[in-house]
Order: C-alpha cells, then sequence, then structure tokens
C-alpha cells in the first residue's frame, strides 16, 4: 500500500468556507491528492451541515448534530484540517499569506474561495435589521423558532427560494404566513412579468397570504410593536402597517468577498473567474456563491446558482487546482423554475439531496 504521509513539500490547499461547494471540493482533493496538505477555514462554529434542512426545526428537530452531512471522525480520517469560528482578515497574494482576525497567518500553496453568500437586505432597511430574524445559519433558525409560538405569525419580505421553502414548512406546522412580494420575489430565478401572476396565485395555493410591497408605497420601516400587539411592526409608504410575531428579509444573497479587497483578483460583485474557475491570480480560485463566472454566450460574467451549480464548482475547482482542465458548466436542471401539471412550484432550491 503506498505510503500517504504528507511530506513537507506535499502542497498546502486552502478552503474558505465549509458550505456545498467548499465541502465538494476538500473531499475531491484528497482524492485527487493523497499526501496533500488541506485546511477549510470557516468562519461557522460547525462542521458542514444541511442548510436546506433548517426548516426541520420546526418540526421538532433541534439537535445540530441530526444536521450533519458528515459522520465525527471524517476530517481527521480524511486528514483534513478543519479550522472553526476562523474568519479571515484579508489575502496578501503575491506572498500566498490568509491573514486571520486573530492576528495568525496562514501560508497556502492554492486556495479556493469558497465563502459563499450572505443574506442581502437593501440599503434602506439595514438599519432595521436588529429587528429582523436572519435564516443563514443554525444558530439563526433555533432563534426564529423560540421567537415564533406555536401558531404564530412570520412576516416574510422579498420571497426568495429560501424564504418560500420556509414558508412552506411554517404553513405546514400550523404557523401563518404574509409574504410581501416584490422584485426579489422567487430569487435566484427571473420570472417574466407576464408569468408572475401565476406564480404567486399558486404560492397563495399553498396558504401564503400575499401583498405586494409596490402597492403598499414599498417598506418604509420594521419597528418594535406596543403592549398587546405581535412584536414586530412593518410600516408601509402608503401609511398602512403589519403586525406579525418575527420580521424575516429573504432577498436574495450577497457574495462575501469582503476580506478580499485589495487581494489582486478581479471584483465586480463577486471574484471573477473564467469557467476553470481560476481568478486572474494564478494560485487563487473561486466556487459557489461568492464568484461571477465568465459566459461567451452572454459575453459577461455571470452568476449561477443552486446546491447542483455549487457541487460542481467545488469538483471543478477540485480538478483544476491540482492540474485538471476541466470546465465549469451550468445544469440546466440547477436553475429551471416552472410549474406542474396541478400548477404547484417545482425548483431546485426545493429539491437538495
Amino acid at each position: 500500500m503506498p505510503d500517504t504521509t504528507p511530506a513537507a513539500t506535499a502542497p498546502h490547499y486552502v478552503i474558505i468556507g465549509v458550505g456545498v461547494s467548499g465541502s465538494q471540493a476538500a473531499a475531491e482533493l484528497r482524492d485527487h491528492d493523497r499526501t496533500a496538505r488541506i485546511t477549510i477555514i470557516t468562519a461557522s462554529r460547525l462542521p458542514f451541515y444541511q442548510r436546506y434542512d433548517l426548516p426541520r426545526v420546526f418540526n421538532g428537530v433541534h439537535d445540530w448534530r441530526t444536521f450533519m452531512v458528515h459522520q465525527p471522525g471524517y476530517y481527521s480520517d480524511n486528514r483534513i484540517t478543519l479550522r472553526r469560528d476562523t474568519r479571515v482578515g484579508g489575502i496578501d497574494a503575491k506572498n500566498r499569506l490568509l491573514h486571520l482576525t486573530h492576528k495568525e497567518t496562514v501560508h497556502y500553496d492554492k486556495l479556493l474561495v469558497a465563502s459563499g453568500g450572505r443574506p442581502y437586505v437593501p440599503e434602506h432597511l439595514v438599519d432595521y435589521r436588529r429587528l429582523m430574524f436572519g435564516w443563514g445559519s443554525f444558530e439563526d433558525a433555533m432563534a426564529v423558532r423560540q421567537a415564533l409560538p406555536d401558531g404564530g405569525h412570520a412576516l416574510l419580505l422579498g420571497g426568495d427560494m429560501i424564504g418560500l421553502d420556509l414558508a412552506r414548512t411554517l404553513i405546514a406546522t400550523g404557523h401563518r404566513v404574509t409574504l410581501v412580494a416584490g422584485e426579489h420575489s422567487f430569487w435566484p430565478h427571473q420570472v417574466p412579468a407576464t408569468e408572475r401572476p401565476k406564480y404567486l396565485a399558486a404560492l397563495q395555493a399553498l396558504g401564503l397570504e400575499l401583498l405586494e410591497e409596490g402597492d403598499l408605497g414599498g417598506i418604509v420601516a420594521v419597528e418594535q410593536s406596543v403592549a398587546g400587539l405581535p412584536a414586530r411592526r412593518v410600516v408601509f409608504g402608503d401609511g398602512s402597517d403589519l403586525h406579525g410575531d418575527v420580521v424575516m428579509p429573504f432577498f436574495g444573497l450577497a457574495p462575501q468577498v469582503e476580506f478580499m479587497a485589495g487581494a489582486g483578483p478581479d471584483i465586480e460583485r463577486g471574484l471573477l473567474v473564467q469557467r476553470s474557475l481560476r481568478t486572474t491570480d494564478e494560485h487563487i480560485y473561486a466556487a459557489g456563491n461568492v464568484c461571477q463566472i465568465w459566459s461567451e454566450k452572454d459575453r459577461r460574467y455571470k452568476f449561477y446558482n443552486g446546491w447542483k451549480n455549487v457541487r460542481l464548482m467545488g469538483s471543478v475547482a477540485a480538478a483544476n487546482m491540482t492540474g485538471g482542465s476541466d470546465e465549469f458548466r451550468s445544469n440546466p436542471d440547477a436553475e429551471a423554475l416552472r410549474l406542474d401539471d396541478q400548477g404547484r412550484i417545482q425548483s431546485p432550491f426545493w429539491e437538495y439531496q
């Protein structure tokens, strides 16, 4: 049996992010190179877990270990160093160094940025963030579960596919859900204006109560409510308001690339990459919601969302970081939004396996 002990000269692959693309890349890097050093750095306190399953907290699943994708011992068995609750403050691409916020530096031979996206909140609502509940982590999910009473009323703003998935579970578990729909509804899918009424009708058939933000003069504020009423109040431009137990923003995701500022690779909204997933720095790759990929057809850089695409990006990045020449090609099924014969919404965001 060949010796797989890492040598002193073995390459060091560093991955920022422990989501779908980062974890897929780590597994395949190990398959491609049995002697390499592999380090995953994540701000999360938990190992890789299934975020698409978070609505299950409303079905009584409250043990974080239930959501784990890998069994205990996976990282040590595969000689992958997982550094949790660790944040990258900046990158020195010239010397191939990561500067961690606690002052440590980490050298890499090849770097994969797979830090994903954070929930996007429109600028005019940022000041009200503390009065809204997030949905980006297990901790967020449990905070919502504790704040929303049985049979309580959740107010969802925007209505991206992650939020609509949660809405399905909330309705199924006896909660009331009101969606304030707007331009971000169904993100990242783009629904033509002529088709929008059919998709909104499908949401109402699920049991959602619908309001159109545009008909109300826009969302003006989110406030703490007064005694005797539900905890939160959303105020609209026409002077009307809406009360609920929790308010949750679902306006899509924004790439987490702040730590890359000044590092060297080109950035638009996300890191710009070719279909090899290499950035403009030969030692830095990017995968997942954090990168924009060059499209020859559209002659521009585009985001590709959905777990199928994100997982495929992890595979392509791993192959090319180890000397391959693969290209990312979007899976058409990863982006398709449609209505079935019964008029029910079908989206790959609701079909994770």
